[in-house]
């Protein structure tokens, strides 16, 4: 049979067509030759992931099952869904002490409470981000500037290695704040386990060799096996080193228990802050990794994929999962072109999750020892010291959301330094500079005289430039900086000529200090005239009655025009033709 025109393709039929190309859209016209590239990308991938979300349960408070529960519902949701063919989405170092701080606030760490909300969290967080893929709202992470950013992730580092003390120095558990978590491993020092210490950081020298000779080599996988061995093989646990123990590892239970009003009130502001840092991570993953292989990508089809990825992962017993750019990194370096390579290492996971009740020897502080090395990896001391270099105001923005995230909260860091951040553009905003443009010799062409200094300034014209809409932040100071300009033009200006080029809008209160700026002018008898003022600039003049004050005859499409259509030479004054 036929396969139907376009134009005769049903509406609906058009709708589950292009729904179908989208899913699994990276393996659509496979060749079997990227199998081989694909395989080893996906054992890869499978060695970094085991002890990487054994790693992150721990530091989310969650039963160690759950992280590899996380990774197969983000890798599989994702690859049906997403559109980025090496992203890897799982549970992730970034976001778990995030939600494992929030949640502990709601019930005990390890208790049914904890792991129900935790189940409610990622399913609410992938509600959040899918309807962000959805109507396309990736634009809200762009409130987080990359200073932000930089905090954050440091902060969050502090966090990881204070949280992971105590299992480094066979220490007992300790709650809290971070400064109350610093208190008391350091009151304890003398009490710390030798034999953990040594796992530990045997553990981290491992794995900080093995990324420095090759990604693809599985360091962390190799220690936590060997730590495991040795501890059985010489019975350090009758020496107090602590192990995960016999953990369960059987297929999830399906749905969400604890289900409640009172529940999904308690998780949704959290579950908005985790979206943010998903959403953020998420996006900044993809289009790195897109403009590194010269591929295009679907950011909101992207989105949609982690979404879907959270709400399974809640489904099965698990926590919220991200995209995580070291893992998509790996993906590359082992030569991954497809999500071929996330599936099949999701795959190997189930496999594997039988005999996952042989990892019952790994010390805790072997997966310490990983959670210090990804905190080391998200702790960018280089682009802290590129801020510092750039601008010590925005290098403040870091540090404060650095220290509001590790010792107050992840939530109030984030609030402070986006607040901070639009202060902060609001001030400069608020503060733009009102040029003084000149004609260039031998031109019809005006520009700023700061900047150029074949320049010109006509005796008696005075033509300014103030790039940013006129509102309510910036009224007074227009006002201001124009009666500077007026003080120090020479010989006294008989035409003053606004290039409104860069004005794209004016509200109420900019409109009535301009109405001043004319009231001042008529007083001093100097001509005014606009420049290039775009269509609803030129509405919201009309609205206010500015036209006709100004006068139609007044409105010039380019300076050059102003200047030479309003005669400065009569003595009568500028006069338009």
């Amino acid at each position: 049979m036929m396969r139907p025109m376009a134009g005769a393709t049903r509406p609906e039929s058009s709708r589950w067509l292009r729904l179908s190309s989208s899913v699994l859209s990276s393996l659509h016209g496979y060749q079997s030759r990227w199998a081989g590239t694909d395989a080893l990308a996906a054992l890869t991938l499978l060695a970094i992931a085991v002890p990487e979300q054994l790693a992150t349960s721990r530091l989310a408070g969650m039963p160690p099952i759950t992280g590899f529960y996380a990774f197969i519902a983000g890798s599989v949701l994702f690859a049906l869904l997403g559109s980025n063919p090496q992203m890897s989405v799982g549970a992730d170092s970034t976001i778990a002490p995030l939600f494992a701080v929030g949640i502990a606030h709601l019930a005990p760490t390890g208790t049914a409470g904890y792991i129900n909300l935790a189940g409610l969290l990622a399913v609410t967080v992938g509600v959040i981000v899918s309807l962000v893929g959805i109507l396309r709202l990736g634009w809200i992470a762009e409130f987080l500037s990359a200073p932000i950013i930089s905090g954050f992730l440091a902060g969050v580092a502090v966090i990881i290695v204070v949280h992971q003390l105590p299992d480094l120095l066979g220490l007992p558990a300790v709650g809290g704040t971070t400064a109350h978590r610093v208190g008391v491993v350091l009151s304890h020092l003398g009490r710390a386990e030798g034999w953990s210490v040594g796992i530990g950081l045997s553990v981290l020298g491992v794995v900080v060799a093995a990324e420095r000779v090759d990604r693809r080599v599985p360091g962390a996988l190799v220690s936590l096996v060997g730590s495991g061995l040795v501890v059985g093989v010489f019975g350090l646990r009758s020496h107090g080193v602590d192990v995960l123990g016999s953990f369960a590892h059987g297929a999830p239970r399906l749905g969400l228990a604890g289900l409640s009003w009172p529940a999904l009130r308690g998780v949704a502001a959290l579950a908005g802050v985790v979206s943010l840092v998903v959403v953020s991570q998420s996006a900044a993953t993809t289009r790195a990794f897109a403009d590194q292989g010269g591929y295009e990508v679907d950011v909101s089809r992207d989105f949609l994929g982690v979404g879907a990825g959270n709400i399974m992962a809640g489904l099965i017993g698990s926590f919220p999962v991200d995209a995580s750019p070291p893992r998509t990194a790996a993906v590359v370096a082992a030569g991954g072109g497809t999500q071929a390579a996330g599936l099949g290492a999701a795959a190997g996971l189930v496999l594997l999750i039988p005999a996952a009740g042989l990892l019952k020897d790994v010390p805790v502080a072997a997966l310490a020892g990983v959670l210090l090395f990804i905190a080391s990896r998200i702790f960018h001391l280089k682009d802290l010291i590129s801020i510092a270099r750039f601008d010590r105001l925005e290098l403040g923005l870091a540090v404060v959301t650095l220290v509001t995230v590790a010792v107050v909260g992840v939530e109030q860091g984030i609030a402070v330094a986006v607040g901070l951040a639009i202060l902060d553009r609001t001030r400069l905003s608020a503060r733009p500079q009102l040029h003084v443009l000149g004609r260039l010799t031998g031109t019809t062409s005006w520009a700023p005289l700061s900047s150029a200094e074949e320049a010109v300034q006509l005796p008696g014209v005075l033509v300014v430039l103030f790039a940013t809409p006129l509102w309510y932040a910036n009224a007074v100071h227009f006002r201001a900086e124009l009666t500077a300009a007026l003080e120090r033009a020479a010989g006294g200006p008989r035409l003053v000529v606004l290039d409104a080029v860069g004005m794209t809008d004016i509200d109420y209160t900019g409109s009535r200090s301009l109405t001043r700026v004319l009231d001042q002018l008529d007083r001093s008898h100097i001509a005014f005239a606009v420049a290039r003022a775009g269509g609803r600039m030129r509405e919201s003049l009309a609205r206010a009655g500015l036209v006709e004050r100004i006068g139609p005859d007044r409105f010039f499409p380019s300076v050059d025009a102003a200047v030479t259509g309003m005669d400065v030479g009569q003595s009568g004054g500028p006069t338009a033709h």
